[in-house]
């Protein structure tokens, strides 16, 4: 069985280094197997692993997009409201 870094992992999936290290920083992601090499601590990831992160990241929501939505439904329920008054 293989195993990747958390910069393969991240190139497999289709994200950015940062953003991984930060949802495994942050708690969305859990951690796998850590091995030390040298002085360096690096994270070992699995195939498993990786489909699982797969399968999670749709519902991971990005903040930024996540209030526009909502924003832009309010303002459109607002505005079906006033049509209604009318």
């Amino acid at each position: 069985m293989s195993r990747l870094s958390t910069r393969e992992a991240a190139k497999r999936l289709g994200i950015n280094y940062d953003t991984l290290a930060h949802y495994i920083a942050v708690g969305k992601v859990a951690a796998p197997e850590i091995a030390k090499v040298g002085r360096r601590v690096i994270h070992m990831w699995t195939e498993a692993e990786i489909e699982h992160v797969r399968q999670l990241l749709p519902k991971i929501a990005n903040g930024r997009k996540t209030r526009y939505k909502r924003k832009q439904s309010a303002v459109s329920t607002q505005q079906s409201a006033k049509k209604k008054k009318k």
